[in-house]
């Protein structure tokens, strides 16, 4: 079986002309869920400017393409995580005044609508590296090895990350399902 060359620096316009078509999709949608869609174009296309620029550093034995963009994609939202917080803080005191009931056949937009200031209150209380795991893990569906390279950390310190944040938001949120980011069926009122 012939093995597969490895990709290496993205040294050719072109090569990166391909990464960025390939991958810039994701990257926005990504950055769009942590900062929304006004700044995630902004902010996507200045991760893509810091990839151009540094695209000779980009090493395949430390990680995919993809973790190494996702990771530059993390530090460019990194620096605008104040922002990020202080909306997450106003979104949760926005949900304490206007807390409100629905019926059971109530549309899922309006029900999410509801739940987001709850959710965004317990995921500002995270610290910043238990945030970006989570973030990573649900919103760009990377796996803990990709996290890891994409954070420049250790996959175990990925892992235990992943878990820790999981711990808190289940404290504040109680009855939540990770896999379908929506809160499951209690019987409260």
């Amino acid at each position: 079986m012939e093995e597969k060359p490895r990709p290496g620096p993205i040294e050719a316009p072109a090569d990166f002309e391909n990464a960025f078509r390939e991958h810039f999709a994701p990257v926005y949608r990504f950055i769009a869920r942590r900062v929304g869609t006004d700044l995630a174009e902004d902010l996507a296309a200045e991760a893509f400017a810091t990839a151009y620029r540094r695209r000779a550093s980009y090493d395949p034995d430390r990680g995919s393409l993809r973790s190494w963009l996702f990771g530059i994609a993390a530090n460019v939202v990194r620096g605008h995580w104040r922002d990020e917080q202080q909306l997450l803080e106003l979104d949760a005191r926005l949900a304490s005044a206007s807390a409100r009931s629905f019926d059971d056949d109530a549309d899922s937009r309006v029900v999410a609508a509801a739940l987001a200031p709850r959710i965004a209150g317990a995921l500002a209380a995270l610290n910043r590296e238990q945030r970006d795991v989570l973030l990573l893990h649900a919103w760009a569906d990377l796996s803990h090895e990709e996290i890891a390279a994409a954070l420049g950390i250790a996959s175990g310190t990925a892992r235990s990350r992943l878990s820790r944040a999981r711990a808190a938001l289940r404290a504040q949120l109680g009855e939540f399902d990770f896999t379908l980011w929506t809160f499951k069926e209690t019987g409260h009122a």
